[in-house]
């Protein structure tokens, strides 16, 4: 059958879509409506994103007042406009690095991008031409522009464009194992390595717990052999871990910090990427600093900035990072029961107010997905069969109980039909 409407889905098996679309055309706090009139409980954020909820009002007042002044005006060369300017005099105090510097950007993908670029200017800058390898974690996710797809740690989204990666200066290494990535340090060289990526909490590749002392070890491995520290905080960042930042949980203090998604909670695409001042100041300094030649369109988007800016106000009026961070105990609880069901293999839910529920390797997970949105609650298929559940921080315990219960009766439904 042919298609019907020309819209292609990311990351979307096409002739099922089709068949199969679902259509969201409302939300409020923690629920979202279909076009067929099914209310449902998010229990995703759509992609990791709504923290603070849907159907804010005042972020749309926010977006309103800002487009009627200007909807936004461009900050290459010597142009600004004042809400790019204002969320970064805001936000920079509150993030992990002192003294940054802020490149906006409009999203995750576009954030990992400019890190892995100006990575690499860096060293060239500092007269270290071989310093050009990214070194990223197995099972990692970074987005899918031509850095994050290199970088990648999850090798279905790395297949089929003809190499084994887009960009060839890059490098797995362990995902949880420190002693592992020191070896891959030595065996690549440190004078061929330009950064090391990782995200705090993997996300997407399963939802991933950091091991006790990595992150801190992998700082210091990098502070040890002049390698970059760069944080993916796309997922993270904003509350997600219980902390304004995950840098703050596991005191971290990298080179750069990758924001997206809950910088707006979703209502308007924005990125950014702090920058410590090894990175940033020889860009800064004299009249023969360096151009660093990248940019995008919608880089300190005004309507954008506006809409972030609303967003961390309602962070804090609503002490919601807080609120996160009880709601991650709340959501532990609730799925400690699962763990021992027949079709679970494994809950991961020890970082974060986020959690990743592993089924045995024959259990149908797209099964159980459609089950539970057949009962009224989103959640969604990662890789290694994994289901994520990611509720927004407005979500009530009674809510987080429902999903974990809604989960159990759905992988008993789906048990018996197996």
């Amino acid at each position: 059958m042919m298609s019907t409407n020309p819209l292609w889905h990311p990351q979307a098996h096409m002739p099922t879509t089709e068949s199969d679309r679902i259509v969201v055309v409302r939300g409020d706090g923690a629920h979202v409506e279909t076009e067929d009139g099914r209310r449902l409980l998010d229990g995703t954020s759509g992609l990791w994103h709504a923290n603070i909820g849907h159907g804010r009002a005042s972020v749309a007042e926010a977006a309103a007042r800002q487009m009627r002044e200007i909807e936004t005006y461009h900050t290459f060369g010597r142009f600004a406009n004042r809400p790019a300017l204002d969320f970064a005099e805001r936000l920079v105090p509150l993030g992990p690095i002192p003294d940054a510097k802020v490149f906006w950007t409009s999203g995750g993908s576009d954030s990992v991008d400019l890190a892995g670029k100006l990575a690499r200017a860096h060293w060239q800058n500092h007269g270290r031409p071989t310093k050009k390898i990214i070194l990223s974690r197995e099972k990692a996710y970074h987005g899918l522009h031509g850095f994050g797809t290199s970088i990648g740690g999850i090798e279905p989204f790395r297949q089929g464009y003809g190499s084994d990666s887009l960009i060839p200066e890059t490098v797995r290494v362990s995902t949880n194992d420190l002693d592992g990535v020191r070896a891959a340090v030595e065996r690549v060289g440190a004078d061929q390595i330009a950064a090391l990526f990782a995200e705090p909490i993997i996300g997407s590749g399963g939802v991933i717990a950091p091991s006790d002392g990595y992150l801190a070890g992998l700082q210091q491995l990098c502070r040890e052999n002049d390698i970059l520290f760069v944080v993916d905080e796309v997922i993270t960042g904003f509350g997600r871990a219980g902390t304004l930042f995950a840098c703050e949980r596991y005191g971290l203090t990298p080179d750069m910090v990758l924001m997206a998604k809950g910088i707006t909670s979703g209502y308007a695409p924005l990125g950014g990427v702090l920058i410590a001042p090894g990175v940033w100041e020889p860009f800064f300094r004299g009249d023969d600093a360096p151009t660093f030649r990248h940019g995008l369109t919608y880089s300190g988007h005004a309507t954008a900035c506006a809409v972030a800016g609303e967003n961390l106000s309602i962070l804090e009026r609503e002490d919601l990072v807080r609120r996160s961070a009880e709601a991650e105990v709340v959501l532990r609880a609730a799925l400690q029961p699962i763990a021992d069901h027949d079709l679970v293999a494994e809950v991961r839910c020890d970082a974060g107010f986020l959690a990743g529920v592993r089924l045995v390797p024959d259990a149908p997970a797209d099964a159980v997905c459609r089950e539970t949105m057949a009962n009224g609650v989103i959640i969604r298929t990662l890789i290694d069969n994994v289901l994520q559940i990611c509720p927004p921080f407005v979500v009530q315990d009674d809510e987080i109980r429902q999903i974990a219960e809604v989960l159990a009766a759905s992988l008993d439904a789906v048990a018996v039909h197996r």
